[in-house]
This record gives C-alpha cells, structure tokens and sequence, in this order.
C-alpha cells in the first residue's frame, strides 16, 4: 500500500539521496503500522466516549440529509457499525457483503475480504480525516433479482413472555411507516428507473418458542421449514416477500451454518468476530426447499447496551425497539434491491456467481453498507430518526447509499432525475 506524505516531507526528500530516501520511507511506514497497533491494542478495553455515543439520543433530524461530500473523521478509529452478509471465504476469496456489522478490529476481515465473487478482494483503507466520498462505491446493476413490490411480516422469536407488547408494537408500526414512507422511498426509486416502490406489511406472529441463548443461520433456516411444512406460510406470495426474524432481549446471533440446537451437532460454536457480542446486526438471505419455493428472510439481534458496558449488536439509539426497526430497514431495503445474494455467495468463485447479484458495488457492498461504514464511529450521521412524509411522527432508519450524491441519503422530497439501468428482474 503507499502511503499518502506529507507534501513538506516530500519536497525535503527529493534533496535526499536515493538510500537515505529510501530509509526515511521505510521509517516513516513502520511509525506509521506502529501508530495502528497502538490504536488496535487500545480497542481491547472500553472507550468510554464511544459509549457514550451510542447511548445518547440521535438528534440531527434537522441537519441537511444528504450527505456531506467533505466531512472531517476522527483520526481514532474506534468502532464504527456496517451491515454485512452471512458467511466467510476462504483466505484471499472475495464475497459480498449481506450482514450488518458493526466496524472495529475484529470484524474488519467482512471489509477486507469483501469484493464481487471469483474477483480480487477489494482494496480497504481507513478513513482519514478531510475524506472525500467518490464514485468508487456506487451500486453496479448484475442483472440478478430485484423486488419492486415488496411484501414483508415479521416472526418474533422466543414466545409471549420473550417480548414487551409496546415493543412489538413499535417496531410494527415504525417499520411499516418507514417501509411505505415517500421521501424515503425517494432515494430507493433510482434503482428502480424512478419507478414507484411499493412496500406491505402483514400483521406479525411470535412464534410459541423457547428463549434461545444463541441463534445461529442454521437455526433460521431450520426454523424457515419448520414454519413452511404445516402450512403456515400459505396465501404469501413468496417471489417477493421477505420473512423477518425478530430476536429477543439477551439472545446472541452468529453466521455458523450449523443448527444450534440440532441432537445431531455440538452447539454452534461462538466465534468472537461473528457474533452479536463482537458487532454483528443481523443479515438477510434465501432458502430453497424440496418443494422448489425460495423464502427469503431477513434476522436481526435485539441491538441494546448490556449492564457491563459492551453492547449486543448495534447500538444507535437509546430504546433498542429502535435500533431493531433501522437494523430491518437496512435489511429489507438489501433483499429488495439484492434478494438472490445468499445465491452469489455459495456459488463462491464460479464465473455464474455474479449473475445472481442485483445492485451491489464493484466493493462487493449492497445499498446499506457503505454508509454505516464510512460513518466511522458517528453512528448519528447515517442513522437517525427522521420525519415521515405525511406528517404522523417520525421513524428510525438508516440512511441508504444514493448514486445520485455517491454516498448515503437521506429522504427527499423528490426522486433524483437520473439514468439508472433497468433493474431487469423484478418481483
């Protein structure tokens, strides 16, 4: 990687021979890796400032919502949050991103390996300060699915006791006002040649279950059948609806493939840079059954600070209703313009991988993942509670990517009159 010098350094280089050169580089590269192993060893204990943040109110909604192309960055890297997808490569194999993460030491190896399936790893630099966002990570149409019209309900896991009624009554209600809202919608538009999208929400379920400790990919998917084979999932159309999985309070979400609670497995594994504990928010995907259907779903962790001062997942508001309805508008926004990506990442290198994609960038990032990540540690700049369009109140979302501004956006009052390239396959 080279490293950007100071212009003042430089001019005094090139009086330098080319050895002494070569040497005042070399030193100032390993100040320079020396500064960042400080920084990463500094992560291994609280920070009490970021803390702080993610417990304070989001305010802001006044600010202008589009994103600033000039913003400064704390030169401290410490922790900011991005959603991502499900599973890992193997070292030096590139896949897309589907899950929600929060960004710190231990979950930055989702961005380092992040890319277009059977292409090079994208190439991944903190963020300096006076950082300019570019067009580098606008969203490529691949001609896989996309969903016009989308229809979503959410299943709350855990059973009556598990959940508080005020917030499964919130999280409905925010949720289905975010999902339906115009100015919002607005920014999703461009993807859609500035076609209207529609969103419909049907009433919610809690599932008659135990309170799981853990709650792995392999448990949703297990789960997803277990609710498909009596029926239950009858009168849906299934080509665009998407199954939202909500956890309760305490449960830990990981990406093992292995069912959790299978008699014929060990009890999935938690590793410490996929898990809830470590950052992880939820992620979206598919499953195809014998029956030849596909249910997509999204699942996400009840995001909340935990009495030791750490957090499970990710924490941007107070009231952690909260943070679950702008972890699923992420989500559901990602399924909507990316629904087969579960498809792109298990065919892993094969040349057919990319065909499955819908709008993803040339990063291997879908339309939430780029803004929490370049948000850094200000979680308030890319999610904030937001004014609906007819005036009722307000909801909690996270700003979406917008090729129109080349960064996140967010609602607006009109869609952006822009050439987009037709999204192909719809549902």
């Amino acid at each position: 990687m080279t490293t950007p010098i100071h212009s003042g350094l430089a001019n005094e280089l090139n009086a330098i021979p080319l050895l002494a050169k070569c040497s005042a580089l070399i030193f100032a590269e390993l100040a320079l890796i020396s500064n960042d192993f400080r920084w990463l060893s500094a992560q291994r204990e609280p920070i009490s400032g970021l803390q702080s943040l993610f417990m304070s109110p989001v305010v802001s909604v006044n600010m202008p919502l589009a994103w600033n192309q000039t913003r400064r960055k704390d030169s401290a890297r410490s922790g900011a949050t991005a959603m991502s997808k499900s599973r890992k490569l193997p070292a030096n194999h590139a896949r897309p991103l589907n899950v929600a993460l929060e960004y710190n030491p231990r979950t930055r190896h989702w961005y380092t390996q992040a890319g277009l399936p059977g292409g090079p790893q994208a190439r991944r630099e903190l963020l300096a300060p006076g950082f300019t966002t570019t067009p580098d990570h606008n969203l490529v149409y691949h001609g896989g699915k996309t969903i016009q019209n989308l229809a979503f309900t959410n299943f709350y896991v855990g059973g009556t006791q598990s959940w508080n009624h005020a917030d499964v009554q919130n999280i409905d209600r925010a949720l289905a006002a975010a999902m339906c809202d115009t100015h919002l919608n607005n920014v999703v538009m461009q993807y859609f040649n500035n076609q209207p999208i529609t969103s419909t929400f049907s009433p919610s379920t809690i599932l008659d279950d135990a309170k799981p400790t853990v709650f792995s990919q392999g448990d949703v998917e297990q789960l997803i059948k277990q609710i498909y084979s009596p029926g239950q999932m009858k009168g849906y159309d299934l080509s665009m609806t998407v199954f939202n999985f909500m956890l309760p309070s305490g449960t830990v979400l990981n990406t093992d493939t292995t069912p959790t609670r299978s008699s014929r497995h060990r009890p999935a594994q938690i590793k410490e840079q996929d898990t809830s504990l470590q950052g992880l928010g939820g992620y979206h995907g598919s499953v195809h059954l014998a029956s030849g259907d596909t249910i997509y779903y999204a699942i996400a962790v009840y995001s909340e600070a935990l009495p030791d001062g750490s957090q499970n997942g990710i924490v941007a508001f107070e009231e952690p209703w909260k943070n679950i309805v702008a972890t699923f508008y992420h989500e559901l926004n990602e399924a909507r313009t990316d629904a087969d990506v579960e498809d792109a990442i298990k065919a892993g290198d094969d040349p057919k991988a990319t065909s499955f994609l819908g709008w993803m960038s040339e990063q291997g990032e879908e339309i939430g993942d780029y803004p929490v990540f370049e948000a850094d540690s200000t979680l308030s700049e890319v999610m904030q509670e937001v004014p609906l369009t007819d005036g009722s109140g307000s909801v909690p979302v996270q700003f979406l990517y917008s090729n129109a501004v080349n960064g996140p956006e967010g609602p607006i009052s009109e869609p952006h009159l822009i050439g987009t390239q037709a999204p192909g396959q719809t549902a």
